[in-house]
């Protein structure tokens, strides 16, 4: 008998047909991905390919193949790869039919985690295209990449990255660039617009019903216990959609594009495109260069979350019988959890970001007043909750390290008497606080400078710095001193000069 092969080397295990498949034609459209020439490799998620036992294989030809489009899944029947049809809201417009106009779902593969979608975003033309050209840039790629990976660092609920894969071929954005192809891994790719799809332009019921049960039963089997399992969906969906909107407001993350097409039913960050973290704490940025009205500002998104939990709740809507009540008043039931699981987990998470143990009354009015603070002195939001660990409680102490971070010394004297009263009383031993707060303020993120110093050496032919910054990102609360310094700095001032729009 033959050894098992060692899980390094394995490719791939590839399932049957993933869920979307599975449910019939009316899901999508199968179709092979189109070819890219004079293919290589940008970057590799080391990491990753560990976590899924992908290594060796991870640095093969096969791999590299497979990954840019160019081959099919060994095994699989001649055409298996897929798009997906979904609809939305746009920017809160209805925008119609959408669905996948560059991404084609390669299949499922097995993990020590469970069963994983894998995605070729980039991988050509597909029925739902519409204008553009179902390829994603080198630009666009990279930011991907990145911050699918350093989410997932952060503990932020995120789809991953495994790889890049670049081709000479011209793209045209703004200005002609050159191709490339994401590989993406999900438990699931399922958005609030495939249950809108249906709910709109569908005759019955049938696909619809289709798709809320399969969901439950393979990712919410807990819901079908429940007595209207439809209803219980919406709630578990809405909690988890207020968990991930504290993870991104505590960590400063701005997602830029909130469609009901790009929210995850899974309670995943999903699709990044002019994303950003803060640089100067400013609750109304806007990182996306084209939401002229700010729909989508970091101070907005849990409220336009809900707004989008109140979209899919219409989508589910034709599902319910009102002979078991009024559907509107159970679907606002069902979703009323969200309020409140948010203010419970934002405050949670910012206490352990000030390093408090414990829960005071008086918690919500120091928060509110160190960030009222950080926002009238345009403090760095990174690197000032990370200074803030550096906080001495003993008398006298100067504490310059987060001090000079403010305009205004003289209030921050002020709040630091209160924050130093706070941490006395519940016992604080500055060398303990301060390591847990290290463990949850990271001193790395993905700012947008850095990305693009990134895209401009890869676009020169140097891939070097995105796999270098990505290895700093993957442990992003460790100190890193051998890292470049302008990694945990301040932006240079020319970055100021940076737009990421929905092309990015």
């Amino acid at each position: 008998m033959n050894a098992p092969e060692p899980l390094a080397t394995r490719a791939p295990r590839w399932r049957d047909l993933p869920l979307l498949h599975r449910l019939g034609p009316a899901f999508g459209t199968r179709l092979p991905p189109t070819p890219l020439p004079g293919v290589h490799w940008v970057a590799r998620s080391e990491a990753l390919a560990v976590e899924l036992g992908l290594t060796d294989w991870l640095h093969s030809n096969d791999a590299l193949a497979l990954l840019a489009g160019n081959v099919q899944p060994t095994g699989s029947a001649p055409i298996t790869t897929m798009a997906s049809v979904y609809s939305g809201h746009q920017f809160g417009s209805w925008a119609g039919q959408l669905g996948d106009g560059r991404a084609l779902l390669l299949g499922e593969i097995d993990s020590p985690a469970g069963a994983l979608e894998v995605q070729l975003k980039g991988a050509g033309l597909t029925p739902y295209s519409r204008m553009g050209d179902g390829r994603a840039v080198l630009r666009s790629s990279i930011r991907e990449f990145l911050c699918s990976e350093a989410m997932h660092a952060l503990g932020i609920p995120t789809t991953r990255a495994l790889a890049i894969v670049g081709s000479p071929a011209p793209v045209r954005r703004e200005t002609v660039e050159t191709a490339a192809v994401v590989t993406r891994l999900a438990p699931s790719f399922i958005r609030f617009g495939h249950f809108e799809h249906f709910a709109h332009t569908a005759s019955d019921t049938t696909a619809l019903r289709a798709l809320t049960d399969a969901v439950i039963d393979h990712f919410y089997p807990a819901c079908r216990d429940a007595p209207q399992p439809v209803l219980a969906l919406l709630e578990a969906v809405s909690r988890r959609t207020a968990t991930l909107m504290a993870d991104w407001q505590a960590v400063g993350f701005c997602h830029g594009v909130m469609n009901t097409d790009n929210m995850s039913i899974l309670g995943l960050t999903i699709d990044y495109g002019p994303f950003g973290f803060l640089d100067a704490f400013d609750p109304g940025h806007i990182c996306n260069h084209t939401d002229n009205q700010g729909r989508y500002a970091f101070a907005r998104q849990p409220s336009v979350a809900f707004w989008n939990l109140h979209a899919l709740a219409h989508g589910l809507m034709p599902l319910l019988d009102p002979a078991d009540g009024d559907p509107a008043e159970a679907l606002k039931a069902a979703m009323a959890p969200y309020k409140a699981m948010f203010a419970e987990a934002m405050q949670a998470r910012l206490r352990a970001k000030l390093g408090l143990a414990t829960a005071q009354d008086s918690d919500t009015d120091l928060i509110d007043d160190l960030l009222r603070l950080m926002a009238q002195d345009r403090c760095d939001y990174t690197i000032t909750l990370r200074a803030l660990g550096r906080f001495s409680t003993a008398a006298g102490a100067d504490n310059a390290a987060v001090r000079d971070w403010f305009v205004d010394r003289a209030a921050f004297d002020a709040w630091g008497a209160r924050y130093a009263a706070r941490l006395q009383a519940e016992g604080s031993v500055d060398a303990d606080r301060r390591a847990r707060m290290d463990r949850i303020n990271p001193k790395f993120v993905l700012r947008n400078h850095l990305a693009e110093t990134a895209i401009q050496q890869a676009r020169a032919g140097d891939f070097s710095e995105v796999q270098r910054l990505l290895q700093v990102l993957q442990s992003p609360f460790d100190e890193h001193p051998q890292a470049p310094a302008a990694y945990a700095a301040l932006p240079p001032d020319w970055s100021t000069h940076l737009e990421v729009s929905c092309s990015s």
